[in-house]
């Protein structure tokens, strides 16, 4: 569901805490790894296949949407929308790149790409403390009606992004931040609904996310681990190897493992 992303949604803000009151972020964060299966299970799986419908509310647009996830950071996602056509984006690990008929093949550089860059690491949630820098519970608000634990994580570059974790079930319901784009920095809230156990993991089914006044709903029919997704799924397409040729895009520096 990580890459099932076109951006984040909304949520209500109230009740807030003092500090004393509130528990360590690593807490939180351990914790909604304990909740959805254990970092056991987690560590168990290396690949993903998402598949479901995706549908953009008030513009009658809607189709399928797949997305492919292997580690350690490669990807592709395609969705197939009625009226629009096949929008794809992906990674082969290397150069990040996305081609529709709206925009044609490119390929992300700089700031963008950071973001995918960190979009992209599988399994995220298991491996924060590589991704952030810092991480700390900022507050207790509520989320449609539901006492949450807000997180500020800030990555070690790019922009900070703030979480709201169920209180009750340690869940993530929550995730804001603002993304990098062609057209500019937007702001986007998206909203994860609807967990249920796969192959022992819990997973959302639903997401919104909202954005530019635009709402996103995606809904999950299925999700498999470990799968056997194709070796080629993630290679580059033509269309991207020329862009590569003729820019000579390389890698850029990558985010620090450790």
């Amino acid at each position: 569901m990580n890459r099932l992303r076109c951006a984040l949604l909304a949520g209500t803000i109230l009740l807030p805490l003092h500090a004393d009151d509130l528990p360590k972020a690593e807490t939180v964060l351990d914790h909604f790894i304990e909740v959805t299966g254990g970092k056991a299970a987690h560590e168990k799986i290396h690949s993903e296949v998402t598949k479901g419908t995706m549908e953009f509310v008030g513009k009658g647009i809607k189709g399928k949407i797949a997305s492919y996830e292997a580690e350690p950071n490669k990807n592709f996602t395609l969705a197939d929308l009625e009226g629009v056509g096949k929008v794809e984006s992906g990674t082969d690990g290397d150069v990040f790149w996305e081609r529709s008929a709206i925009t044609g093949p490119r390929i992300k550089s700089g700031d963008e790409r950071d973001e995918i860059l960190r979009a992209s690491i599988f399994n995220p949630y298991l491996n924060w403390r590589k991704l952030y820098a810092t991480v700390e519970t900022t507050g207790s608000e509520s989320v449609d009606g539901e006492d949450c634990y807000k997180l500020l994580l800030t990555p070690k570059t790019g922009q900070p992004i703030t979480e709201w974790y169920a209180k009750k079930s340690g869940l993530l319901v929550k995730s804001s931040s603002v993304h990098k784009t062609q057209m500019g920095d937007i702001p986007a809230d998206s909203l994860l609904k609807d967990y249920k156990p796969v192959a022992g993991l819990l997973m959302p089914f639903t997401r919104i996310d909202r954005f530019a006044g635009q709402e996103i709903q995606i809904r999950v029919d299925s999700i498999e681990f470990d799968s056997g997704v194709p070796k080629d799924r993630f290679e580059l397409p033509e269309e991207i190897k020329a862009l590569v040729r003729k820019s000579g895009a390389t890698n850029e520096k990558p985010i620090e493992k450790k």
